[in-house]
């Protein structure tokens, strides 16, 4: 299969420079067990993020996509187009194709094996542990969810249920990310000093300072909020589209740039680059004891157990990434890019050691071989979880003390009162 022999080329990539592929392949099979060939995907939430993952997971052979729900009828429309238009564009059409208003209706249908849900982050939880009760394997987009213990939740769920969750931290997929991994966990760097981490600033602590606007023909914004307390209509949280004449997204949804519907930058971006951080330290299904919220010149600080310090700064030139420092020298990544200190340390740049094909094919090789994907739940919650309590810092503005095994501030009873919020309209993760 084309999806064995990618997976060869990369772990032979890391063996050839005397590395092992970094950890995250875990083979915990879940109750099914026969080979599935064909993974029929239903996407939940179709907007601007989804139409990417649209056009990846078409181009894999295994996929059939059958469904689609939003609670916005004219992406509804465009991705009924979309799909239509792809399979028409290989000479065929889909065996069978449906889209719904209600995410619900999409979970009850039996031509849907696999969901890719790609909502606003307050619902990733909610939706996601409904589609483990309903029995269908979960791609979800990053960040895992929007509290701590909704975090918690779903872990439990995913395991309860048996479901494969993968989690769209596509850069564990990618060569440049996976040997910078594994040389900090191999001592090429000797021991680490201090890691920095570069994602951005946010969440803002309100909304929008905009004047309401009328809610658009189409958009259900009461479902939209879901869980939500109530929040007037703004074109930035869900950007309009058209049909006719054809006009995507032009921006990407501010939702996520305020406190009360997201994380900011420090949840978007620091989903990819905190969570590399780490993995490189080998903090996966941990994380830190301490944060140490911006005081003067010094940033954003996180302490592991072991004492060694992940700082959330800009450096060099200013590019979202990682930079690990060792005693023996560093390594920098990010997208499309891996230099280090040390000359024995390289990597040459081609786009297969760059590129993220492998992140989807990996999730639908999962559900046919029933097996952990390369970010399972606990990788994506821990990560999560780190970012999280880096904004609950920030907001309280003093250092905290965390425990990432009980998943608590211990007896800090104002910041644990941070690690979720009360569900309106009579939504429960229950």
């Amino acid at each position: 299969m084309a999806i064995s022999r990618r997976k060869f080329f990369l772990t032979s990539a890391l063996a050839g420079a005397g590395l092992s592929l970094a950890p995250g392949f875990s083979f915990a099979h879940s109750k099914r067990s026969n080979f599935q060939k064909t993974v029929r995907l239903g996407f939940i939430g179709v907007g601007r993020q989804a139409m990417g993952l649209l056009n990846r997971f078409m181009q894999l052979p295994e996929v059939e996509v059958t469904a689609g729900a939003d609670v916005y009828e004219v992406k509804r429309t465009r991705f009924e187009e979309r799909v239509k238009a792809a399979y028409a564009a290989r000479g065929t059409q889909p065996l069978s194709l449906k889209v719904y208003e209600d995410y619900r209706d999409l979970l009850a249908s039996n031509e849907v094996d696999a969901v890719v849900i790609a909502s606003p982050d307050h619902w990733h939880a909610k939706m996601a542990i409904d589609a483990c009760r309903a029995k269908k394997d979960i791609y979800l987009e990053k960040p895992l969810t929007f509290t701590v213990y909704e975090g918690q939740q779903l872990v439990k769920a995913v395991r309860q249920n048996g479901t494969v969750l993968a989690v769209g931290s596509m850069q564990r997929s990618a060569v440049n990310f996976q040997t910078a991994a594994a040389h900090v966990q191999k001592g090429s760097l000797g021991q680490i000093k201090e890691v920095l981490v570069h994602v951005g600033e946010n969440p803002f602590p309100k909304p929008f300072d905009l004047n309401p606007e009328a809610v658009p023909a189409g958009l259900d914004w009461q479902a939209w909020l879901g869980p939500l307390p109530e929040l007037p209509y703004h074109p930035n949280l869900n950007p309009p589209i058209s049909l006719d004449p054809v006009e995507n997204e032009k921006l990407w949804a501010a939702w996520r740039w305020f406190k009360e519907t997201g994380g900011g930058l420090m949840t978007d971006w620091g989903a990819h680059m905190i969570d590399v951080a780490q993995w490189g330290l080998n903090q996966d299904r941990n994380g830190p004891v301490e944060v140490i919220p911006p005081m003067g010149e010094n940033p954003l600080t996180y302490r592991f157990e072991n004492g060694t310090p992940m700082k959330i700064t800009s450096f060099d030139e200013g590019r979202q990434g990682v930079k690990f420092i060792g005693e023996k020298g560093w390594i920098k990544v990010s997208r499309g890019n891996f230099e280090s200190s040390l000359s024995e340390i390289s990597l040459e740049k081609k786009d297969e050691n760059f590129n993220y094909t492998q992140h989807y094919i990996d999730f639908i090789e999962s559900i046919q071989r029933r097996k952990d994907p390369i970010v399972p739940v606990e990788i994506g919650h821990s990560t999560c979880t780190s970012c999280t309590i880096g904004n609950i810092a920030k907001e309280l503005n003093r250092p905290l003390s965390w425990d990432p095994i009980a998943q608590n501030f211990g007896d800090d009873f104002e910041a644990n009162t941070k690690l979720h919020y009360t569900y309106q309209n009579g939504i429960s993760l229950s």
